[in-house]
């Protein structure tokens, strides 16, 4: 019996493609802060606004509940939080 090895990588790899995200935190800036459901995502967020608003002082926040983890956030939370803000973190929690 022998064995045969195979390359898992793609015969033609996908070429990267830059993109850039992010907030000028210089200036005002609204973050969402957006919470899952899950037990803990707020109280994470809760802390997590307490450190970016020590380092970042120009930071304005914006809190989001999407308060049941087992379906996705509707088009009209996006859409608020599309309208509302420069930038967003979600959390997830346990």
């Amino acid at each position: 019996m022998s064995l045969q090895y195979h390359d898992p990588r793609a015969a033609l790899p996908t070429p990267a493609e830059p993109y850039h995200l992010g907030a000028d935190f210089s200036q005002a800036v609204t973050v969402g802060l957006l919470a899952n459901g899950f037990p803990g995502s707020v109280e994470f967020l809760d802390a997590l606004e307490v450190a970016l608003g020590a380092a970042l002082p120009t930071v304005r926040f914006k809190r989001y509940n999407k308060g049941n983890p087992s379906i996705p956030a509707s088009a009209e939370l996006l859409a608020a939080i599309r309208a509302e803000c420069h930038a967003v973190a979600s959390a997830y929690g346990h």
